[in-house]
């Protein structure tokens, strides 16, 4: 079944109204009939409110509100992946996949060894393309809400924003002790905390100061195993494992 986000004011007791490019995806990419069945979220809530096509107006597709399904897709904790830059287009393809593992928001952050350097007006031109990326995937993994695109932040503000979050975690390949980690999985599948924060390093890793700023912070640091991962490859481990707890 197909899904669709709208604007919380576009649901109505008997009626959703779907605007924007989906009408034309709808109409001429799936030709969709009256009377198919669609899904549809506002992004927000996470419920799934299932749909039947009433009629093609020439900028919206008119649906009946059959029922609403309560229980989402969300995961029971808000996972926040705090992301250092990589190179190419490599985050693209982490945004994707975060978002297909349950991921609540993606932050970006700069830093020490970070290659990639953007000023604050590419910075807003990425953050607006990556958010279209998360709503794609957000639609393809049919999630309840779109999760957040983060401006772009320094490592210090990145702290700051991780700071009340309850659980954080900083995976770093001289850490130690995967009897820890799996401690700390477990612990998170038992207490299904409010917020998780993962910091992941770019391709040149973390610098040893920015892991002592962040262990005075009490974000603890990790070993994922014994191989050395790539930046992609890190969030995607870390947040696997976290989803394996979380899940009910």
């Amino acid at each position: 079944m197909y899904q669709f986000f709208v604007e919380p004011s576009r649901i109505t007791q008997n009626r959703v109204i779907i605007t924007g490019s989906d009408v034309n995806h709808i109409r001429n990419v799936l030709r969709m009939k009256i009377g198919e069945e669609l899904a549809v979220s506002n992004g927000i809530d996470g419920k799934e409110y299932r749909c039947a096509i009433l009629e093609f107006e020439k900028e919206a597709v008119v649906c009946e509100l059959r029922f609403i399904k309560e229980e989402g897709l969300e995961l029971p904790s808000k996972v926040y992946l705090f992301q250092g830059l990589p190179k190419a287009d490599k985050m693209e393809l982490i945004i994707q996949k975060a978002v297909e593992l349950g991921a609540y928001e993606i932050v970006p952050m700069a830093t020490k060894r970070a290659v990639v350097k953007l000023d604050a007006k590419k910075a807003k031109t990425k953050q607006t393309r990556w958010q279209g990326i998360a709503e794609a995937a957000a639609k393809q993994s049919k999630r309840g809400i779109i999760p957040q695109i983060h401006e772009v932040l320094s490592f210090k503000e990145a702290l700051d924003y991780a700071g009340k979050m309850t659980v954080k975690m900083i995976p770093y390949e001289l850490a130690e002790g995967i009897d820890a980690t799996k401690a700390l999985m477990e612990q998170i599948g038992r207490e299904k905390p409010e917020s998780i924060a993962i910091f992941i390093g770019p391709e040149g890793g973390f610098d040893e100061e920015e892991i002592r700023q962040a262990g005075e912070l009490g974000i603890c640091p990790i070993t994922l195993g014994k191989r050395i991962l790539r930046t992609e490859t890190a969030g995607f481990t870390a947040l696997a494992f976290i989803m394996y707890q979380l899940e009910e």
